[in-house]
Formats: structure tokens, C-alpha cells, sequence
């Protein structure tokens, strides 16, 4: 590629590599996004982690590009979100075209007052890079290069792990063994455990191209587009000039000649137009899959994103869902490993991102019918469902381009606390929490003031004082944060204060005086109540680290 040169980071030899073998609170399988991400969770949070990797660079090809606002948000509490939005494409608009007619446009964010946009397309090496950095930067944090798991042995208290290297091989325990090392995952395949689901009969060309372009920052994608007729395609851009093409091919197609050059050129002079001046930087040919684990959770090995569930890319699922696994696990292990929750509080990471899981494969089945047709019967239907969206809204909601990632909300989730009150709006037990501007110290933003710790939030004076160190349960990490008017005066107490200026916390949250949210370490809510209750609280906390 012209536009980026793959760092290769230096193999070190280990002091584990002489003696004993080892023993590390956690090991982390595979130094893509998601093991990186969940490993500087939990060195954030002071747990010893070692990443293992059996290469000694970032990805090859840019892969995964769309990164959810949601994602962006981890990102940001992880230490390494604006270096991720600082480079990449932000963008909020998506069209969909039906031949070459414009059938409808639609705002993945509408509303204003959110720190980040609905997607930033950046290519995955880069995103690798940033948090290769980032993860350099935490002493708890050891990333080791041309480190390859041939064995691994799950024991009662953790895995015993079998690593060659270039100067051999050693053997290394850990109590936690967390496996992140991609859809075909080899840790997987040495456990003897499978991920089930559909494979469909179609192949997709998906190409980067480098070309000078006056095309916007959105999500372009045709039906049966006149430039590649009876198929589907779809454009947007990425950093460096940088654009992603993906062509259906159809399942007849063959792999290796749809990868050669004199393929690929034609299908995009048909498409950008023949004097347009472009070069192809990476391609590859996909069939895609539905697939998932049974279980995520088999004792103290802990499957997460591609190696625990996989999905086609419309929609932009996969990388995303990947990074909010190991948003939901990071917490709770550290929680378990420091003493504040009980083992079983892991159960939940099954039960919430299995959920996940099927909802993202829900949505990656249905986009795919839509877009791969494989009867008169379905195809009709299709063109049907598109000719009436160019007049009808109601037919819009059919088309089905891919639903863009959106996160999971946890309403089944064991650690939420049950309304008591009525509220309005989203913001229900188990949704992630939503932005909005704020003025107080350290950010600007409302979900900067989350993470970490739960969060008690409070707006206006319902909290006295000498209840803000009562609530602390055992030395679960805990604060306050409550939310002023910007009429209201400063107070003196232990809560951390900001001030809503906008109102749009409050018209979120439905948050009238008086009205608490408590947030889970992961910026979810767990609890709300219309009045401040010391007692209440207390009984949700238990609740949500599996202490009930």
C-alpha cells in the first residue's frame, strides 16, 4: 500500500521464557481491537494483563472501517478516541440508490449536542496503531510480539498456555485466559469448541482504492446500479484519500480471478467513470457469515469478538460489537479479581453480549436477504419495497441496506434494578448512556463524567452530604455527580458537580429535581428512581456486581 507502511514491532524475549513457568492474573490472546481494547481496560484499572500476538504488526489491509459513536465513546475512556476521530472520516448521512435514481437519505444522528458523530470510517491499522500506543503507556500492560499459542489446557483456576517463539517454546499459566484472536480462532479450534450458524451463497468484492474525489463523507450504496447490473455495490470514504468499494459477486464467482487486477479495474472504471484516476491499494473476496459461539464464558476462558461471534460487514457489526465485549467484560473482571464481586458476576458477560450477539446477527441476516435475494419470489418483493420508497416513507423502513451498528441495550440483563417509577424516554435499565454538553470540571461532555466507577447521578440537591459516604459499598469504586441548572449556586459537599446549560441531560434523562441514575463502570444504566434513597441504592449495587 502507498498510502501506509505497516509497523513492525520487535520481538523481545521474555523473562517467563527462563525458569518455572509464569503465572499472570490475565493473558489476552490476539492484539487486534478487541484484545488491545480490553486489555487497557483492565490496565486502566490496575490488573496485570500480557497480550499475546503471533505477528509483529497490525492488520494488513484495512479491514474493519466504521467505528459506531458508541465505540468512539470506549475509545475516548480508554485514553486513545481523538487520535481516532482526529484522523478518520466523520460522517452521519447515508443514501441508497435503486439503478441510478436516488431513493432516500437518511441521518444516522438528527438531533445535535453529541460529542462524537454517528460513525468515523477509519481503517484498521491505523486504529491498531493508536491503541498499540496507548497500551504502551500502562505499566500493568505487557503486549508481546511473535507470541503464538500452539496449546492451551483450561484448568480449574485458570489455563495453562503453550507459546512458541522465534527462540522456542515456553509454558505460561494465567488465571484468566481471554481469547480474542479472530474468526478462526485457533484457541478456539485447540479447545475443541465450535461457532454454529449460516453461511450465504453469495461473494462480495470489498477493495480500497486511492483516488482524489469531490464525492461527500457518506455511505453510498446501489441496487442493481447500471455500472454492475443485478448486483449490489456500495462507496465511502476513509482516511488518506482512501475510499471502500464493496461489488456482489454472486456465489458463482470465482475467489482467485475476482482478485486479479483486470477483474477489479473494469468493474470500478464502470463505476467512478473511465477517465477517473485511481489505484487499488487492497482487495480480497468475502463469503459472509452468521456465526456464534454457544457460550462466551467456559470457566475461566472468556471468548470476545470475531473469535466468539462473526458477522457479514453490512452494517458495520463486527469490530464494533467486538470493542463493546470488551467494554461489558473488562469491569467485571477486574471486579472479580479485586475481591468487590463474586465470580459468578461473569455469567453476566454470557447473558448480556449473547444477547448482543443474536441481535447483530438478527440484523446481519436480514440486511444480507435483502441485499442478496435468492428467489423471483424475494427479488420481486425487493423491487417492489424500493420502487415504493422513492414516494412513501412507510416503505423506507423496509429497505435494508445494512442497519447500521447501534448499541446493545441490556434489557434482560440480570443486574438491572426493575423501574419502580414511571419515566419517558430511552434511557431504561440496561441502555447505554447518551451525551449531551455539560459545564463542570475535567469535560464539556456528560459521558467524559462516566466510567470507571459507578456513577450516581443526581439532579438537582437530593443528595445531602453525609449520605454520599454511606452509599460507598465495601470499596467498590463509587461517585456522585449532580447535575445543576445554570441558575443554581455552587454547594460544598463530596458530589462532583456539573451544570446542564442546554438542558438536554434533563430532557433526556427526563431528569426532573430529585431524579437518580446509577451507571455501571461501563456507562450503562442500571437503576433509576424519582427520589434519592440511600437504601435503594445500596440494594442496586448489590444487585448489579452479582452481590445480591
Amino acid at each position: 500500500m502507498k498510502t501506509y507502511s505497516n509497523p513492525v514491532y520487535a520481538y523481545q524475549r521474555s523473562p517467563d521464557q527462563d525458569g518455572a513457568p509464569a503465572r499472570h492474573p490475565v493473558v489476552v490472546v490476539g492484539a487486534g481491537p478487541v484484545g488491545l481494547a480490553v486489555a487497557i481496560d483492565l490496565a486502566q484499572q490496575g490488573v496485570r494483563v500480557v497480550v499475546l500476538d503471533d505477528d509483529q504488526t497490525v492488520s494488513v489491509g484495512s479491514r474493519a472501517i466504521c467505528w459506531a459513536k458508541r465505540t468512539l465513546e470506549i475509545f475516548d475512556r480508554l485514553g486513545c478516541g481523538e487520535p481516532v476521530v482526529s484522523k478518520g472520516v466523520s460522517w452521519n448521512v447515508g443514501k441508497v440508490f435503486h439503478q441510478n435514481e436516488l431513493v432516500f437519505q437518511f441521518d444516522l444522528l438528527p438531533e445535535h449536542g453529541h460529542r462524537r458523530a454517528a460513525f468515523v470510517n477509519l481503517q484498521q491499522y491505523y486504529v491498531e496503531e493508536y491503541l498499540v500506543e496507548r497500551i504502551g503507556e500502562l505499566p500493568s500492560a505487557e503486549l508481546r510480539w511473535m507470541n503464538r499459542v500452539v496449546g492451551v489446557a483450561p484448568q480449574a483456576d485458570g489455563a495453562a498456555l503453550r507459546i512458541e517463539t522465534p527462540e522456542g517454546y515456553y509454558t505460561l499459566n494465567c488465571d484468566w485466559l481471554i481469547v480474542a484472536d479472530g474468526a478462526r480462532s485457533p484457541v478456539r479450534a485447540m479447545m475443541g469448541l465450535e461457532a454454529e450458524g449460516q453461511v450465504f451463497r453469495d461473494r462480495f468484492l470489498i477493495a480500497d482504492i486511492r483516488m482524489k474525489s469531490d464525492f461527500p463523507p457518506e455511505r453510498w450504496f446501489w441496487f442493481d446500479p447500471p455500472f454492475h447490473p443485478n448486483q449490489s455495490a456500495l462507496l465511502h470514504r476513509q482516511a488518506d484519500d482512501v475510499w471502500r468499494v464493496d461489488f456482489q459477486l454472486g456465489w458463482n464467482a470465482d475467489p482467485d480471478e475476482e482478485r486479479k487486477p483486470e477483474r477489479i479495474l473494469p468493474r470500478l472504471a464502470a463505476m467512478l467513470g473511465h477517465d477517473a484516476d485511481f489505484e487499488v491499494e487492497w482487495a480480497s473476496v468475502y463469503t459472509f457469515q452468521c456465526r456464534r459461539m454457544q457460550q462466551f464464558r467456559h470457566g475461566r476462558v472468556l471468548f470476545a469478538g470475531d473469535a466468539a461471534h462473526l458477522v457479514s460487514p453490512f452494517g458495520a457489526r463486527g469490530a464494533n460489537s467486538g470493542v463493546q465485549d470488551a467494554d461489558n467484560l473488562a469491569w467485571k473482571l477486574a471486579f472479580v479479581i479485586d475481591g468487590r464481586a463474586p465470580e459468578r458476576l461473569l455469567d453476566s458477560y454470557d447473558v448480556e453480549r449473547i444477547a448482543a450477539a443474536d441481535e447483530n446477527i438478527l440484523n446481519s441476516t436480514r440486511a444480507t436477504d435483502f441485499i442478496t435475494p435468492k428467489s423471483k419470489l424475494s427479488r420481486t418483493f425487493r423491487s417492489a419495497v424500493l420502487a415504493l420508497a422513492r414516494h412513501h416513507a412507510f416503505a423506507r423502513r423496509l429497505v435494508n441496506s445494512g442497519r447500521l451498528s447501534l448499541p446493545a441495550v441490556l434489557t434482560a440483563s440480570p443486574l438491572n434494578t426493575p423501574d419502580r417509577d414511571h419515566f419517558a424516554g430511552a434511557m431504561l435499565p440496561g441502555a447505554p448512556a447518551a451525551d449531551a454538553p455539560v459545564e463542570g470540571p475535567g469535560s464539556k461532555w456528560f459521558v467524559d463524567h462516566l466510567g470507571g466507577a459507578f456513577v450516581l447521578l443526581v439532579f438537582g440537591d437530593a443528595v445531602p452530604a453525609a449520605d454520599a459516604v454511606t452509599l460507598v459499598y465495601g470499596t467498590l469504586p463509587f461517585r456522585i455527580v449532580q447535575v445543576r441548572s445554570a441558575a443554581a449556586g455552587a454547594r460544598d459537599d463530596s458530589s462532583e458537580e456539573i451544570t446542564d446549560g442546554a438542558g438536554l441531560l434533563a430532557k433526556r434523562y427526563d431528569g426532573r429535581p430529585g431524579t437518580c441514575y446509577l451507571f455501571r463502570p461501563d456507562q450503562h444504566v442500571c437503576a433509576r428512581w424519582r427520589a434519592f434513597d440511600a437504601v435503594a441504592v445500596r440494594a442496586a449495587l448489590a444487585r448489579a456486581t452479582g452481590n445480591a
